[in-house]
Formats: C-alpha cells, sequence, structure tokens
C-alpha cells in the first residue's frame, strides 16, 4: 500500500531538488567560460627612445590600462607620464616590424589604483563587428583599418566579420540568436552597425552592442563606435570598489530549465570584473551561485545594475537575491 500525504510530499521535493542539482552540475561542466581575449596592454609602437616618445606611450597605455580616453590627461595620472622612462621592462620589435616598447604592467598598475583609479582587467570581451548591408571588398577593408585602429587605441579585441543577421524567412534575429552566433565564430558579444553599404567613414550609422548582460543602441561614424562600446564596458569611476578580488553569493529565482541556467550563467560570465561563477547551491526554480568578482557583493550588484534579465529582490544577510526574466 503506498503511502501518501506531507511526507511523500517531502521526499518529492527533495528528489527533485537533487535532481536539479545533479542536472544543474552536469551542464555546469559542460558550459565553456567566457572566451575573452587577454589584451597585450603595455606593448605599445613608439618612434624612438626619446622621453617625449615614451611619455606619448605611457599615455597610451593608461588609456588602454583603464580603458578611459581621458586619462591621457588625468592629472592623477600625471606622475607616470613624467617618469614614463622608469616604467620602460623593455623594448622590442613587433609583428610588423615596427618598434615597441613594454612597460611594466604591474607597476603601472600599481601606481594607477594608488591614484585612485579603476583598471579594466586584460582579460576582454572578444567583440564581432557586423556592418548591415555588407560593403564591398575595398570599403570593408577601409572599415576595418578605421575600426582596429579605434579599437588598438581604446584596448578592445575586435573582429569585422560578414554575418547574416535575418533568419530564412527575413525576419531579424533576436539578440539571443545573434549572441548564439556570436559564439560559433568565437565571440563574446557582437556589434552591428546599419546604414549605407557605401557611407564614408564620417557619416553615422546606427550601432547596436548586443551583450549577456545588455543592449545599447546609439548612432555614430565608424571611430565612435568603438569608443561607446569600450565606455560601456569600462567600470565606473567614481565609484572604485577595492581592486581586490572577493567571493559573492548570489540567489537566482525563476531558473526553471536547463536553458535558463544557461543564460544566468552566461549572463554572469559577462559581468565586468567576474573572474568565476559556479553552483553552490540549487531547488526547483532557484540556483545560488558562489561569484568570485572584483570588489565583491558590492562589485557584483554595481555590475548587475545594467542586465536587464537579472531583476534585484533584495537581500538576505551577505547573499544578494535577483529573479531572472528571460528576454521576448
Amino acid at each position: 500500500m503506498s503511502r501518501t500525504g506531507p511526507r511523500s510530499t517531502t521526499t518529492e521535493r527533495r528528489v527533485r531538488g537533487l535532481l536539479t542539482v545533479l542536472s544543474l552540475a552536469c551542464l555546469a561542466l559542460a558550459l565553456p567560460c567566457a572566451a575573452g581575449r587577454l589584451v597585450r596592454v603595455f606593448e605599445i609602437d613608439v618612434e624612438g627612445q626619446s622621453q617625449p616618445a615614451l611619455q606619448d606611450a605611457m599615455r597610451q597605455a593608461l588609456v588602454r590600462a583603464t580603458g578611459r580616453r581621458e586619462s591621457a590627461d588625468d592629472p592623477a595620472l600625471n606622475s607616470l607620464i613624467a617618469d614614463a622612462a622608469k616604467y620602460v621592462r623593455s623594448y622590442a620589435t613587433g609583428p610588423r616590424g615596427e618598434s615597441q616598447v613594454q612597460f611594466d604592467g604591474a607597476a603601472v598598475e600599481h601606481a594607477i589604483s594608488a591614484a585612485g583609479r579603476s583598471l579594466w582587467e586584460r582579460e576582454r570581451p572578444f567583440t564581432l563587428v557586423v556592418l548591415d548591408p555588407p560593403r564591398s571588398r575595398a570599403a570593408a577593408d577601409a572599415a576595418r583599418a578605421e575600426l582596429e585602429r579605434a579599437a588598438a587605441e581604446r584596448g578592445l579585441p575586435i573582429s569585422l566579420i560578414p554575418l547574416t543577421l535575418v533568419d530564412g524567412a527575413g525576419n531579424p534575429l533576436s539578440a539571443e540568436a545573434l549572441l548564439q552566433a556570436a559564439q560559433r565564430f568565437g565571440g563574446d558579444e557582437i556589434l552591428v552597425g546599419r546604414g549605407s553599404a557605401d557611407a564614408a567613414a564620417d557619416v553615422p550609422l546606427q550601432w547596436t552592442l548586443y551583450t549577456h548582460s545588455l543592449n545599447s543602441s546609439w548612432n555614430g561614424p565608424l571611430g565612435s563606435a568603438i569608443d561607446h562600446t569600450v565606455d560601456l564596458l569600462v567600470p565606473q569611476q567614481g565609484t572604485t570598489l577595492a581592486e581586490t578580488e572577493a567571493e559573492a553569493r548570489l540567489e537566482v529565482d525563476g531558473v526553471d530549465s536547463l536553458a535558463a541556467y544557461a543564460a544566468v550563467e552566461r549572463l554572469l560570465q559577462s559581468v565586468p570584473g567576474v573572474r568565476r561563477a559556479s553552483i553552490a547551491a540549487a531547488e526547483p526554480g532557484s540556483v545560488t551561485f558562489e561569484v568570485t568578482v572584483r570588489g565583491g557583493a558590492a562589485g557584483l550588484e554595481q555590475g548587475l545594475t545594467g542586465a536587464s534579465q537579472l531583476v534585484r529582490g533584495g537581500a538576505s544577510g551577505s547573499q544578494l537575491i535577483y529573479r531572472y526574466q528571460p528576454r521576448g
């Protein structure tokens, strides 16, 4: 004779919870980490070894290291520029035969932090750029040169690729589908510029950046596309958190499928400052993550500000609580 009642219900819940934990743990092992590309922030092309040349190189290094254009003229960083020669580690010849200087990255980063300025992690999202409609080969080469110039200045790894933005029926691909397409090409996010195929470099296009944590649109020419993208990705200035990494605990409700779990994990991996996100606990409809992030719980909360799919629900002690809301 079968037993029914509260004890049976409790057992069923425990079994479902155990199955959820096992399923999500298996998926976590199968999911790749965020691709990311390591940027050689402190290897700078230089014309000669004179003091002015090294100071110009240091200005470029500061922009790359912080992700901020204003760092080249930031009074708080003037001493690094004035003493640029002191931070030189070596000189070398680049892959195209160009002269390069390599600064002592650890020392420069320490000085930047000591000046109260935020750093941008050297491992940065590999951004795929798509122009719609596609341009002729000559026009595409010219656009690539301009985009790569701007990306090199800001320290953002990019690649201009041809990619279809509609499905077989001619309907625009969703943000999720575009990100999946980017992943197939090894990208972390995708930047789409829509406008005339023969538009000059200074003619504004309509740009949209798609990431796992935010979508953002604006108008501007080729070079400004990179500038605006980096401005969205770098840590907020003026709200500098402790530069050390710390553990944060995050409970996400509304995770009722493996697809939802995968989407949440990808979103967490795309948050600036997050190094690792792993399962701490799981129940039907809810997953708790242990997240290693720069600035700890405060840094994670700051990074999730623009994540429309995660809605803050509050906190329980030191544990943040959010609810997952899928797009569309």
